[in-house]
């Protein structure tokens, strides 16, 4: 089974030779370097909305910006967010395992989801990068 996570996707999509190069000669890229405040944000946004997820309730960011929605409540949400699991979908015909770690998932009264991933930067304007679409488009599809 060919194990293809949300990442991998991106990196043959940027470069298809380090793709091949990580896939079938295992050489990676050399890591970026840590994004220890990002990291921190992401993990303390999950913290505040698992609490808003037990209660039911919205976070005031979802107050603030009139979203008609709450955390969606699902015992399954610790294994779609861990990077080595997450959410997966195994395509038979190529055998491959197609996967990726959400930040979070959001739920409106008409039962719809929205999937949601927390980006920290400080950066003066907000930009949406491509590869972002491309990661939404991702879990989407998984989920």
């Amino acid at each position: 089974m060919v194990k293809l996570s949300r990442t991998r996707l991106e990196l043959f999509l940027q470069c298809p030779r380090c793709f091949w190069l990580l896939m079938n000669r295992r050489i990676s890229r050399p890591p970026p370097a840590p994004y220890t405040i990002n990291s921190a944000i992401d993990a303390l946004l999950k913290k505040q909305f698992d609490c808003h997820r037990r209660q039911g309730t919205q976070h005031p960011v979802m107050q603030q910006h009139h979203i008609d929605a709450v955390p969606f409540a699902d015992a399954r949400i610790d294994e779609w967010r861990n990077n080595f699991k997450g959410v997966q979908h195994r395509h038979a015909a190529t055998d491959f395992l197609v996967f990726g770690a959400v930040d979070d998932i959001w739920v409106n009264p008409a039962g719809e989801l929205s999937v949601v991933d927390y980006k920290a930067t400080g950066a003066n304007e907000h930009r949406i990068y491509d590869q972002y679409k491309r990661q939404m488009e991702v879990y989407q599809w998984l989920l």
